[in-house]
């Protein structure tokens, strides 16, 4: 999920750069919901391999 994220926010700065601010603002928006999404799938697996494991 984080190389998606990487790559929607990659297209954002393309199109920013080429003039494109619909594209771009569209882009980004996926880029930072899927950046949330990869954050809190971490925490919830890093908290619950310290319960596990403890």
């Amino acid at each position: 999920m984080l190389h998606y994220s990487i790559v929607f926010f990659i297209i954002a700065l393309i199109a920013a750069v080429f003039g494109f601010g619909g594209i771009a603002a569209g882009a980004v928006e996926i880029a930072k919901i899927l950046f949330f999404i990869f954050a809190i799938l971490a925490i919830v697996g890093f908290i619950s391999s310290l319960i596990r494991k403890g």
